[in-house]
């Protein structure tokens, strides 16, 4: 399996009893979709490795406490802290209308009403306070950001999301 098939799920925190349980931090707004997984990949040595699931519960409502078969020791488990956990992109549930995944909206072109054809999304920066669309006009850089008043329809099938943005953002960019 390789890390460009799947999708971010979280990060293993802490260790949880001395009996190898340990305690993940899940990437989501909904918890309880990955409260009965049986497999998950964990990254080691940038390789993903299959870990099977004994057991799982919610603990404090946001992290998952997770007990992995083969892993019976606190050695076990320290071996594991801070490594991150991936699932296949087929484990997302569909998203319903406007609402898509980041990796979903990867190439497709952005509309808007006043501008036009701004270009082609090549990622989304999330690493900022508001995520942004990282738009390539024929090598220029242009981002906008992902806010549901400029997003006016996501259209899959056409792979194309129209906008309409304030006055003046996309000619800041040329």
């Amino acid at each position: 399996m390789k890390k460009d098939d799947c999708f971010f799920l979280g990060k293993i925190v802490k260790k949880y009893s001395f009996k190898g349980e340990l305690l993940i931090k899940l990437d989501t707004d909904e918890p309880e979709l990955f409260e009965d997984m049986d497999s998950v990949f964990v990254e080691l040595r940038n390789n993903l490795v299959p870990f099977f699931i004994e057991s799982s519960q919610l603990h404090k409502s946001e992290l998952l406490r997770v007990k992995f078969e083969d892993v019976d020791t606190e050695a076990d488990a320290e071996a594991l802290l801070k490594s991150d956990l991936y699932l296949p992109l087929d484990f997302l549930p569909e998203l319903e209308g406007d609402k898509f995944y980041y990796h979903e909206i990867i190439g497709f072109t952005v509309e808007d009403k006043h501008f036009g054809t701004v270009g082609i999304i090549k990622s989304v920066n999330d690493s900022t306070a508001q995520a942004l669309f990282e738009i390539d006009r024929d090598g220029t850089e242009i981002l906008i950001p992902m806010n549901d008043e400029f997003i006016i329809k996501v259209d899959k099938p056409n792979k194309t999301i129209f906008v309409e943005t304030p006055e003046g953002l996309i000619d800041l960019y040329l």
